[in-house]
């Protein structure tokens, strides 16, 4: 039998950061509340900033802003901004590398869908 592949070493080292194993890595990166949240919102098209709060309404400006400048340093989905002087507009998109999620994104979807489903309900508030 072969040793998988994230079995290699103890540690794995991307960008100047160390995990665990890989799967700490992929946590990382989309992990929280809201960074997967918002990736599922992009995976269909790009949006602007008030497009993902209306999305959204419950996360607040602050995070949304945080998360959404994390995604982006990570190289998850890319900020395209248009205009020099306001109002301008700013366009958040996936990246590829960021599109590389959309089967993690779906499998966390269908999961929860599933819980919901079997031990709650879906409401509107």
């Amino acid at each position: 039998m072969a040793i998988k592949i994230e079995c290699l070493s103890n540690y794995v080292r991307v960008r100047d950061k160390v995990y665990p194993c890989t799967t700490s890595l992929v946590m990382d990166l989309i992990g929280g509340k809201w960074k997967a949240s918002i990736l599922y919102h992009l995976q269909a098209s790009e949006k602007r900033y008030n497009e993902l709060r209306k999305e959204m309404p419950s996360v607040t400006e602050m995070t949304l802003s945080l998360q959404l400048k994390q995604l982006e340093k990570d190289g998850l989905i890319k900020r395209e901004v248009y205009g020099d002087k306001p109002p301008i507009k700013v366009i958040y998109s996936l990246t590829d590398f960021g599109r590389r999620f959309i089967p993690v994104l779906d499998a966390i979807t269908n999961c929860g869908n599933q819980i919901v489903v079997d031990q709650g309900e879906f409401v509107a508030i």
